[in-house]
């Protein structure tokens, strides 16, 4: 890896001569910052004699075939404190360590798409890139707030039960809370495939190596896959690379917003991002606090999704995975992100048991926007479903042992009677891709149509 990958330039220092003459010396000038490896202390590495901010990338062992990045995490005293963004060959005190940029620079575009890059946005695919890209930053500032237009239109997720219960819109941000081996690989496949977005940006962090081809292959497919940009930083890869891959998806996804595309953006996993930042927070020094994790994983996470949403030239709706621990969407992420977000989709494992796919929790779920995206009588509609199936879930143990007598409450008749329906309603093969439309409309039909008139228990 040269640091002519990253097109990196260093900032001049500042002249005060009039006119072009200050801006052609400023030019002309180059240097070089270095200075050597002091220590090494388990995944962090000292430096000495080289001054450098906290994000700078710098460059072991320059002049070898062995060089590798490492990114500035922390201070001891005056010395930075770098950790690896790649794997670390043979380190000795004393090799040469170089400043290469303050951030990371990479190149990307409408031809991109298609295409299957890692951290540093250098293909992983087997093809070369191509030469349309543009360049542009990663370390990108969030669009200010009064920048930020209203978000009040749909965005079709081609699922059922999103569109319908949990309409979302161009620009929204929300969270897919899960256990392992839920399903949130194969839902965000289903959203990539049905989504009416202009462009898609996905990032994969922390997964296991075998499981993107397999994303990409049986989940994204060919369709999906020609409109999509898929960031991969699998778990092997050093915390510092994992962390520059969600920068990169976004900032990726930024230019194609800034084209004044609708852009879909998903993250899997913000819990892996947020392990990922808990290495390099402990290696800096930092103190532990809630399971572990230090401040500067509750500091990292708005940052992240304070990028993404709409303005003036486009949208970024983006879907942000999370991983609870143990099934509990209390846990500290997931409770976190919920505050953050503005909205949240909670896969059962219970449904999932029962073959409902995808196990989306409808009543643990909810689109803060919903109610400003769809007609005053669409959510009449889906507030009626809503409370047909709170219904049933109060009174299922008495139904389950037959303690409840037909006739008694005309809300709980009228809850079994939607009941098969509605499961039936919520449920969707991965394949299948739901017309926003047609799924509201079926959904109005399903909730008007006549209750099933009730049948007396015998005497």
């Amino acid at each position: 890896m040269s640091s002519s990958d990253f097109r990196y330039t260093l900032d001049p220092p500042k002249f005060h001569l009039p006119g072009p003459t200050a801006r052609l010396i400023s030019e002309s000038i180059t240097f070089e910052i270095s200075g050597r490896v002091a220590a090494v202390r388990g995944d962090s590495i000292e430096l000495e004699g080289i001054t450098a901010p906290i994000g700078a990338i710098c460059e072991i062992n320059p002049n070898s075939p062995d060089r590798r990045l490492v990114k500035v995490i922390g201070f001891q005293g005056v010395r930075p404190i770098v950790a690896p963004m790649e794997t670390m060959g043979q380190i000795a005190a004393g090799d040469k360590v170089r400043l290469l940029s303050r951030s990371i620079n990479l190149r990307a575009g409408a031809s991109l798409c298609g295409r299957v890059i890692d951290a540093f946005g250098r293909p992983i695919d087997n093809r070369p890139l191509p030469d349309d890209l543009t360049l542009v930053d990663t370390t990108r500032q969030p669009p200010e707030s009064l920048d930020r237009p209203p978000i009040d239109t749909a965005l079709q997720t081609g699922v059922r039960a999103i569109d319908t219960m949990l309409t979302c819109g161009n620009g929204q941000r929300l969270g897919i809370f899960a256990g392992s081996g839920v399903g949130k690989s194969t839902l965000l496949g289903m959203l990539a495939r049905g989504s009416s977005a202009d462009r898609i940006v996905i990032c994969m962090v922390g997964e296991r190596g075998r499981e993107v081809q397999e994303f990409i292959q049986r989940c994204l497919g060919k369709e999906g896959l020609q409109r999509s940009v898929v960031v991969v930083a699998t778990s092997d890869r050093p915390a510092a690379q994992r962390i520059a891959a969600t920068w990169t998806a976004t900032a990726i996804a930024e230019s194609f917003r800034d084209e004044g595309k609708n852009v879909l953006l998903l993250v899997d996993s913000v819990t892996r991002l947020a392990m990922a930042q808990r290495e390099l927070g402990l290696a800096a020094g930092e103190p532990p606090t809630t399971r572990g994790y230090p401040p500067s994983v509750f500091n990292l996470l708005p940052q992240v999704v304070e990028r993404a949403g709409r303005t003036n030239h486009g949208s970024i709706t983006a879907f942000y995975t999370v991983l609870v621990e143990g099934d509990d969407n209390n846990e500290p992420i997931a409770d976190t992100l919920r505050g953050l977000l503005d909205g949240h989709i909670v896969l059962s494992r219970d449904l999932a048991a029962q073959a409902h796919w995808p196990p989306i929790d409808v009543l643990q779920s909810l689109s803060r926007l919903q109610p400003h995206l769809v007609p005053a009588d669409t959510m009449k509609t889906v507030n009626s479903a809503r409370a047909h199936l709170s219904t049933y879930q109060k009174n299922a143990d008495l139904i389950s042992i037959g303690a409840y007598r037909t006739g008694s409450d005309p809300n709980v008749d009228a809850a079994i009677a939607m009941r098969d329906p509605m499961k039936l309603f919520l449920s969707q093969d991965a394949s299948e891709i739901a017309p926003m439309e047609q799924s509201l409309t079926a959904l109005e039909a399903l909730i008007r149509r006549p209750t099933p008139p009730v049948v007396a228990p015998p005497q």
